[in-house]
């Protein structure tokens, strides 16, 4: 059996400068801040998904009005901050902590799953999973190329098969259809 594949896994963005000694506004994109932006963490840094060559070490995170303020290795000063504006901070699949819970998954074990009606038929592929305040939304890429947002909640996704690679959908009438 071949080792999973790795991928990289959007953790915060830099929104801007925070003062004039380098803290960092960052714009949390994880369940799991507490860990993530942990003193002594390492992430890794892309910008408009090019990959920069140095990593981000994280030296102290604080809540402030409601953002997190985080302080790095080597960002000294508003200007060294503003550099960084921007950038989208990752950590690689392989540091997530397995969730207990079977009806709780990570994003990149969505993506790439084949979708399926209850009877079966085909309807396309997870493409990407966004977070809204309203709840998760599967992006889906269906057979015939179109995109259409899938609510992920058990009354339209009620089964998810990682083992068999796919999900199932009851989706409500209309909401996969074409316009």
């Amino acid at each position: 059996m071949s080792e999973p594949e790795l991928q990289t896994l959007a953790v915060g963005r830099i929104v801007r400068p925070h003062g004039v000694r380098g803290e960092l506004v960052v714009e949390v994109l994880t369940d799991s801040p507490e860990l993530r932006f942990a003193p002594g963490s390492v992430l890794g840094m892309q910008r408009r998904g090019v990959v920069r060559a140095q990593n981000l070490t994280v030296t102290a995170a604080r809540q402030h009005a409601g953002r997190l303020l985080v302080r790095a290795e080597g960002v000294e000063g508003r200007e060294a901050a503003e550099d960084l504006r921007g950038i989208l901070l990752t950590v690689s699949s392989d540091v997530l902590e397995p969730i207990d819970d079977p009806d709780e998954f990570h994003d990149h074990e969505l993506v790439g799953l084949r979708v399926e009606r209850v009877s079966g038929d085909e309807v396309g592929e997870v493409r990407e999973v966004l977070h809204t305040p309203a709840g998760e939304l599967l992006v889906v890429r269906t057979v015939d190329g179109r995109e259409v947002l899938v609510p992920f909640v058990a009354e339209i996704v009620p089964e998810v098969d990682l083992a068999a690679g796919r999900l199932v959908v009851d989706p409500p009438e209309g909401l996969l259809e074409a316009e």
